[in-house]
Formats: structure tokens, C-alpha cells, sequence
């Protein structure tokens, strides 16, 4: 399984800020062949609460808390490579939406972000602010894609 990058969490001790933890993010799971999802922190409630952290499952398809938030970093495969056949006219099989306003940030590789109409081909650097539409990821390089994401609940009108 790919290598997610490690977590450095910070808190108080006796009126200092420390380190708490330094380690290797342990929750991951790969749902799909070659998709990697790390859920490295999560937030319950807004405002955030800076004491508690609650490790929560991850998912194919993320399910932010109400009020809450996920950080997310994920490794999408090519889609040879994933299983996923996209017929030029139909939706993308992976197409879905959340009730979420998301800031993703591609840190390697190349990806393409897919609407009900219209794409736009992502590279490193770019950023996204995908706000609770319709949506699907596709991956037609031969190298996988990394990026992280910063998913808040949001109302989403329909």
C-alpha cells in the first residue's frame, strides 16, 4: 500500500505548546483497486473542539459530520488501473455529490475533475473549491494522482 506522508499533531502542555504526535498515518484503506483514502483528522462540531480528535472509519465517498469536517489525502490510480471504463456521452461511473464545500489541492500527478457538463484538467498546484456538486475524478495518465482535501458541511440548495 502507498506510504501516506506523516501526521504531526500539536496541543498544550502546562501552559506550552508541544507535540503530541509524530507518526505515520495509520488510517488507510484502499476501497478500490490503486485508491488510496487517508481521513487524517476530523472536526465534530463548529467551532472545532482543539482537544478532541475521534478516529473515524474511512470511506469510498467521504460522510462529513454534520457541522464537522474531514482532512483527506488520497491517491487516485489511472483509470485502467482502477477498473473504470468512461464511455464519452454517459456519466462517469464514479460520479456523485456531497452535501460538502471542498478545497483540494493536487500535490502530484494529473487528474480530471468531471461536471454533468464540462471537465478541467487539474495538475500540481492546482486547486479546486468544489462546492456540493455533482462530480467524478478521472485519472486517463499512466501515473497516480495525490491530493489533499478539506471537506466542511455546507447546506447544499437543490
Amino acid at each position: 500500500m502507498n506510504k501516506i506522508p506523516r501526521r504531526i499533531v500539536t496541543g498544550m502542555k502546562d501552559g506550552k505548546s508541544i507535540i503530541t504526535e509524530d507518526q505515520q498515518v495509520e488510517n488507510v484503506v484502499e476501497h478500490f483497486p490503486g485508491l488510496i483514502i487517508s481521513d487524517i483528522w476530523n472536526t465534530q462540531a463548529m467551532p472545532a473542539s482543539l482537544e478532541d480528535e475521534r478516529r473515524i472509519p474511512n470511506t469510498g465517498f467521504p460522510q462529513t459530520p454534520k457541522n464537522g469536517t474531514y482532512f483527506r489525502y488520497v491517491v487516485v490510480p489511472p483509470d485502467k488501473d482502477l477498473g473504470v471504463e468512461f464511455k464519452k456521452g454517459k456519466p462517469h461511473p464514479m460520479m456523485h455529490q456531497t452535501p460538502t464545500l471542498d478545497y483540494i489541492i493536487i500535490l502530484s500527478g494529473e487528474l480530471y475533475l468531471m461536471m454533468d457538463e464540462g471537465e478541467a484538467l487539474l495538475k500540481p498546484g492546482d486547486i479546486v473549491i468544489q462546492r456540493g456538486t455533482n462530480h467524478a475524478w478521472s485519472n486517463r495518465s499512466d501515473e497516480p494522482c495525490i491530493q489533499l482535501a478539506v471537506l466542511i458541511d455546507a447546506e447544499v440548495k437543490e
